[in-house]
């Protein structure tokens, strides 16, 4: 029997606990039921630690709940208690429920400090992000609850705290780039000129596609680190020319007399170091400090998230954004807002259905499910740095791994080694008018192709190589405004639209559109 749908049991959770709710007696029952049967934890005791002791200057209290791996503080009251009135303690202090958590919170071990503080009375829960402790808490309503249940999955969502962590890390990213930016325009002759400014964000994309690449795994570890750190500084310029030339020449048709340290250079494909025409300034040991010390040996770049670094990337290098002194991207998770909606959450209840299937037809459902999240086809026609296509490629290559590890665990991937990652980039496509954004959301794209790779390569515990780049990416250079978009992808065969395109050349033939 398949699994009913995560909203039909959040209704059957809301009906369940509709007028009761005892402190006392119910707490427990309460969040163990949410735990297993909306978000689907099969040993919810293996996440929640109740009446976790706390102790205070005088005396030692009890939390009525504690996630660990999320940090989430929970207090729990019975339904008759007012959330927003103040109640008298034991130690004669008038406190309401939440205030009472943020004094248990005082006395928490440092690494335990609750990222959330959730304040329930069965009837209703009060969400409070302790990053901003003094905001209006969010507040879900029981009755509410088969349509905001989302709003609490970040509860058992170590997902969240992973997107946090490479959200830090592409700030961090950003930062390096910038240095690298500020180095390297001083350089040039006319850094005003749009062929100066041209150059130079050409330049930092492939460096930074090089710094990914010897972090990942694409290239030799240190590969790009180790091939400049013993450069002279004056012969640098020309020993970056000649690591763009090779990249972009296949090994048949490289000269046989070579370096070594050039020949270990794999063939990228693609097109990033394709143009040879760019202006390369003649470097600096501050350039050479930031590439080698600060940009290679002190940072991984493999953790960095795609769809936040282009953005990130983008504004770092805008020079109007960089006047403003402001950067704008939208985050993850208001992506998701936007394609959970639109196409994910029906596509991950396909997926449970596949998954669900007699063991006679499982193979074969969970095969037909990858070949339907191939063949989608997406449009962003203002992409700007690519971040809701790339995460869009994210989402469905995750999709499609979990399809391969449930193949993999039965031993059904035979027949399957040529043919085994269906999902590519190449089924994303994007118009962007700003040259320099769109060579960063393919390079985004590339990245986020790398970074699945790697997963399905943990999946199925074999080598895969990533270059020479295999796919292409559908990122196309032009105003939205001005010309037809079907020149990019004809309307017949495009599944989604979403983004920020312009309202009035939406396609009318598109199955869905959306605009945020």
């Amino acid at each position: 029997m398949a699994a009913i749908s995560q909203k039909e049991a959040a209704r059957r959770f809301a009906k369940t606990w509709e007028g009761r709710g005892s402190e006392t007696k119910d707490d427990r029952q309460f969040w163990l039921q949410l735990l297993m049967d909306v978000f689907r934890i099969d040993n919810p005791f293996s996440v929640i630690e109740f009446q976790k002791p706390v102790k205070m200057e005088s005396s030692t209290k009890f939390i009525d709940g504690f996630i660990p791996s999320t940090r989430v503080l929970i207090e729990q009251k019975g339904i008759d208690i007012d959330l927003t009135k103040r109640y008298r303690q034991s130690d004669g202090a008038e406190l309401t429920p939440y205030e009472q958590a943020r004094r248990y919170d005082q006395y928490m071990l440092p690494d335990e400090h609750p990222h959330w503080i959730v304040v329930s009375n069965f009837k209703s829960f009060e969400i409070h992000d302790m990053n901003r402790p003094y905001d209006e808490p969010v507040v879900i309503l029981l009755k509410d609850f088969p349509n905001e249940y989302s709003k609490l999955s970040f509860i058992t969502d170590a997902q969240r705290l992973h997107i946090q962590h490479e959200k830090q890390v592409s700030l961090d990213a950003g930062k390096i780039v910038g240095r690298l930016y500020d180095a390297l325009s001083k350089q040039y002759v006319d850094p005003d000129s749009e062929r100066s400014k041209h150059s130079l964000n050409v330049l930092c994309v492939r460096f930074v596609f090089c710094l990914y690449a010897e972090d990942a795994g694409v290239f030799l570890k240190d590969q790009f680190h180790d091939y400049l750190k013993d450069i002279p500084i004056e012969d640098l310029r020309e020993a970056v020319l000649r690591l763009f030339e090779v990249l972009d020449t296949p090994g048949d048709k490289r000269s046989p007399y070579l370096k070594e340290s050039l020949k270990a250079f794999p063939y990228t494909n693609g097109g990033l170091f394709h143009d040879r025409d760019i202006e390369v300034p003649m470097f600096t040991e501050e350039i050479k400090d930031v590439l080698v010390q600060h940009a290679s040996d002190d940072f991984d770049w493999s953790s960095i998230s795609p769809t936040i670094f282009g953005a990130v990337f983008e504004s770092t290098l805008n020079p109007e954004t960089r006047r403003g002194n402001g950067m704008h991207y939208t985050s993850i998770e208001n992506i998701h807002k936007v394609i959970d909606p639109l196409f994910l959450d029906g596509l991950k209840e396909e997926l449970q259905a596949a998954k669900d299937a007699p063991a006679t037809r499982r193979r074969q459902e969970l095969r037909n499910f990858q070949e339907r999240i191939s063949e989608l086809t997406f449009l962003d026609p203002a992409c700007g740095s690519g971040n809701f296509l790339t995460e869009t490629y994210l989402s469905l290559r995750r999709l499609e791994n979990e399809v391969i590890r449930e193949l993999a665990g039965d031993n059904m991937l035979l027949g399957m080694e040529d043919d085994l990652i269906k999902v590519k980039i190449s089924q994303l496509y994007g118009i962007e008018i700003n040259d320099f954004a769109a060579d960063v959301a393919r390079t985004a794209l590339w990245i986020s192709e790398a970074q699945m790779m790697e997963e399905t390569r943990n999946i199925v515990q074999k080598d895969m190589d990533f270059l020479p780049l295999k796919s292409y990416t559908n990122i196309h250079e032009g105003n939205a405004l001005r010309m037809d978009w079907n020149e990019v992808v004809p309307a017949s065969a495009l599944n989604y639209i979403m983004g920020n395109p312009p309202k009035p050349f939406i396609p009318r033939v598109c199955k869905y559109s959306i605009a945020v």
